[in-house]
């Protein structure tokens, strides 16, 4: 099932020609002489329909006309992620293979003890493309109305309160830890196979409490079936001006946003990282893809190479610190 921004990517796919990557007309030229010499693969670490995997058929077959090569998806969901990229860290640095990074893959050194891959030293960060905030939402049955309550209900009835999750690891797993850690409360976490079903779980009753997309919960939410409590990022959205984030409503600081991006293997040239930067963040700044991110609460970066690396690793010793205070490990 889609849901979310990815509905709208999908969207825009169909628009664009299909699912189909295929070589187009030439609109640029790489700078660098023979590159790409052959096929681009952009290696995805989840399965097809999923943020990460429309995020990469957004961006490959536009890559593909402007560098007059074809650009290959190609999904290898295992292992949380984690055989992409490997496959990813050890393949040869010349450009042709390319891993969407998510901010799952800033938690991996923490949740998994034993991988031949450092995603902080085995990269070259190309550009992180988007950024999107979680909606935190409660079944009415809840009493409270107000962050500050829920909280407040929280600590009063520890046991009363569970929140679910699309899989252990992930952005609302984590995003759940870490507002147990800030504001002092302990709700237990509910693992279900998917955002749907975890959605579903919330509007029955199993648990109380979810962190999803903001398309997946503002339907429920207008109905009054969930009642949202705000958003995780730090900023609120112009699309709903009226929700407050986490941070402001009671907890500072709190911010547990999904980000999306570009990664090559380590010691790709130089000149190789600025074209593909080139391209794909030429790509990200079309007035088309911005508008398919910013309507549903999404946020196009297109940051530089530099910048990316500073937020994975900025991101890296944040979750650190909440896996480790969480107790989490990879099961």
């Amino acid at each position: 099932m889609l849901t979310g921004i990815n509905k709208l990517l999908h969207a825009a796919l169909v628009i664009a020609g299909g699912w189909l990557t295929t070589s187009g007309p030439v609109h640029a030229q790489s700078s660098v002489a023979g590159y790409p010499s052959k096929p681009i693969r952009v290696l995805v670490p989840f399965a097809p329909g999923g943020g990460a995997d429309l995020m990469a058929r957004l961006i490959a077959p536009r890559m593909s006309e402007r560098l007059g090569q074809t650009v290959v998806v190609d999904n290898r969901p295992a292992a949380s992620g984690i055989v992409a990229t490997e496959m990813a860290a050890h393949a040869a640095p010349d450009g042709h293979t390319l891993l969407v990074l998510t901010s799952n893959h800033a938690a991996h050194r923490w949740m998994y003890k034993k991988l031949s891959f450092d995603p902080s030293r085995d990269f070259e960060f190309v550009t992180q493309a988007t950024i999107s905030p979680l909606v935190v939402v409660i079944h009415p049955s809840v009493p409270a109305n107000t962050l500050q309550e829920f909280i407040k209900y929280t600590r009063a009835n520890p046991a009363k309160i569970n929140y679910g999750s699309s899989g252990p690891g992930g952005p609302p797993h984590l995003a759940g830890a870490m507002l147990n850690m800030m504001a002092n409360i302990n709700m237990t976490h509910i693992v279900y196979k998917g955002v749907a079903p975890a959605i579903i779980a919330l509007l029955g009753n199993e648990v109380q409490l979810s962190f999803t997309n903001v398309f997946s919960g503002q339907p429920h939410i207008k109905s009054g079936r969930l009642r949202i409590l705000g958003i995780t990022s730090l900023k609120r959205l112009q699309s709903a001006p009226d929700w407050p984030t986490i941070s402001e409503a009671g907890v500072p600081g709190y911010e547990a946003s999904i980000w999306y991006g570009f990664a090559l293997p380590a010691k790709t040239p130089p000149a190789i990282i600025n074209v593909v930067h080139k391209e794909i963040t030429a790509i990200l700044n079309r007035p088309e893809v911005r508008q398919t991110f910013e309507s549903q609460g999404g946020e196009v970066i297109a940051s530089t190479p530099q910048e990316f690396t500073k937020t994975f690793r900025d991101d890296q010793e944040r979750l650190g610190k909440v896996i480790k205070a969480a107790g989490i490990v990879a099961e």
